[in-house]
């Protein structure tokens, strides 16, 4: 027989992870109708050009402001084209920008908050830029870095990133200043071990759940000011269907047709709701406070 260790295989080993990951939703309710909604929403937005529906931008002056039927699901807007077209692939918009803004946010404010954390001499010059920016409040710059750049999606994504770098920054430094002084990073730079090294091997990984939680509200956070950017103007261009252009358009026909405004709102609260509550049940799932109460 041989001595050899056994080592398990790489598809038993996906298998443990997604056991692992179903055993963690059966056992926390709110992740996982948190999760069955967002997927859903993800699943009719950008699903939404390949269901045959009318095209969103086709205009039908002659059906303008048209109650639901069943040719029109959820009505028309003031020009006749369908909003039930309208608001699936505004959902697109939403979504990408929603997820777009936190995984920038996270990545750029880990590999700052990463170096600041453990350097002082880098702390001290970053953390007041930092502090500089998060004195202004995020929509204000976010509109005055919109109406500098320009009105297109890429401008929103970065303009929304910007001001979510530093709540990243500061989330991270406070784990690497809690960690630096531990002896198993005293240990590691004794042993000669690189600055960088040190950073991804041994204080990184303790920096991910706190940030995953992080990157939920980040994502639903982002998704409301491109709604908010969107219905002022300051947003995607007004030709691009999205949840706040939509709602920005029919507010002056809120009389003739409630639906215009309704519709994409209760879509943009669903998403938004969904988001906010599958983040909840990540972070106790991830707290082991909470996991010791189970």
């Amino acid at each position: 027989m041989s001595d050899k260790p056994f080592t398990p295989s790489e598809p038993s080993r996906i298998a443990e992870a997604f056991a692992s990951a179903w055993d963690a939703l059966r056992r926390n309710p709110t992740m996982l109708f948190g999760l069955v909604v967002l997927t859903l929403m993800a699943f009719l937005s950008f699903g939404a050009p390949y269901f045959g529906l009318l095209d969103p931008l086709r205009q039908n002056p002659m059906d303008r402001l048209q109650d639901p039927t069943l040719q029109y699901f959820l009505g028309t807007d003031m020009y006749g084209r369908d909003l039930f077209s309208r608001v699936l692939h505004g959902g697109q918009i939403s979504l990408l920008v929603g997820l777009s803004v936190a995984f920038l946010a996270t990545t750029i404010g880990l590999a700052i908050g990463l170096i600041a954390g453990f350097s002082r001499r880098v702390d001290a010059v970053v953390m007041r830029f930092m502090d500089a920016l998060m004195s202004i409040p995020a929509i204000l710059l976010a509109i005055a870095l919109v109406a500098l750049w320009g009105s297109s999606v890429p401008n929103v994504i970065l303009a929304l990133t910007i001001p979510e770098v530093p709540r990243v920054v500061r989330l991270v430094r406070s784990v690497v200043l809690m960690l630096r002084d531990q002896t198993f990073v005293q240990a590691a730079i004794a042993s000669g071990t690189s600055t960088a090294r040190i950073l991804v091997r041994h204080i990184m990984p303790n920096t991910i759940p706190p940030l995953i939680v992080q990157a939920t509200y980040m994502c639903a956070q982002a998704v409301i000011f491109e709604a908010y950017l969107s219905f002022v103007g300051a947003g995607t261009p007004p030709e691009i269907p999205s949840w706040g252009n939509i709602m920005a358009e029919g507010r002056s026909y809120f009389f003739q047709n409630f639906g215009i405004i309704m519709f994409p709102g209760l879509f943009l609260a669903i998403t938004v709701f969904a988001i906010n509550t599958f983040g909840d049940g990540l972070r106790d799932a991830l707290d082991p406070r909470m996991q010791r109460r189970v």
